[in-house]
């Protein structure tokens, strides 16, 4: 059974200097949970949020945090994330963290465990968790910066995904990530994808809430032509 179409505003390109009026904005506007984007600037080049801002996001909305740990040891740090709040902890198969441990953290701290892959990453390297993931991240672009245009690559493997969770008869999250249009939304929701993270097409200009209703009209013509 597939979980409901959600759409998830990633702060990164939300304004840093008022972020709280983003979030009030966001969920106002209809949003279901929130995407913040760690990266430690060796898994990736850039260096975002640390606990202590996803716990300043946790005091402004009790919407899901959808946490995406682009780190090489997210072991390390996945207590931090969770005591700041995070909802779900989404850590890299392609770091050094190793599946059944973080899989079994996050039982223990009562988070949801999610794993992503970047568009150059053999699709099966999933396979072995793919029924025990509370979410199943495909990246649309190259993880490190926003306002990347979506690799069409990663539509395949999105369906591929969506195969093999319906075949396990899995509920997981099937999360895309990176470079989220109207257009490719409606593409990605098409091939399978239940969870869109979405940044610029939210707070990158217009009003928030019609951007939000702009992308979730997308998704939701995305999902019923895939019905048929």
């Amino acid at each position: 059974m597939k979980r409901p179409l959600r759409l998830a505003p990633s702060l990164l390109s939300a304004d840093f200097s008022d972020l709280g009026s983003a979030v009030r904005a966001a969920e106002a506007g209809g949003a279901d949970a929130f995407h913040l984007d760690v990266m430690d600037g060796h898994f990736v080049p850039n260096i975002t949020f640390g606990p202590a801002l996803v716990a300043a996001v946790r005091r402004h909305t009790r919407l899901p945090l959808d946490v995406h740990l682009m780190i090489e040891d997210p072991a390390r740090y996945f207590e931090a994330y969770a005591r700041a709040g995070g909802t779900t902890l989404v850590f890299h198969i392609e770091s050094r963290g190793e599946p059944s441990t973080l899989l079994r953290a996050g039982r223990e701290l009562g988070v949801e465990v999610g794993a992503a892959i970047r568009p150059d990453t053999p699709v099966d390297r999933l396979w072995p968790w793919i029924d025990r993931l509370d979410q199943v991240m495909v990246m649309g672009v190259n993880p490190g910066f926003p306002g990347q245009k979506f690799i069409l690559e990663a539509l395949p493997k999105i369906r591929a995904v969506r195969e093999r969770l319906d075949l396990a008869g899995a509920s997981t999250d099937l999360s895309v990530d990176g470079g989220i249009t109207t257009e490719t939304a409606l593409e990605a929701a098409q091939a399978g994808a239940t969870f869109f993270v979405c940044g610029h097409s939210v707070f990158g200009g217009g009003t928030v809430a019609q951007n939000l209703a702009a992308l979730r009209s997308a998704v939701h013509r995305g999902a019923e032509s895939a019905v048929r």
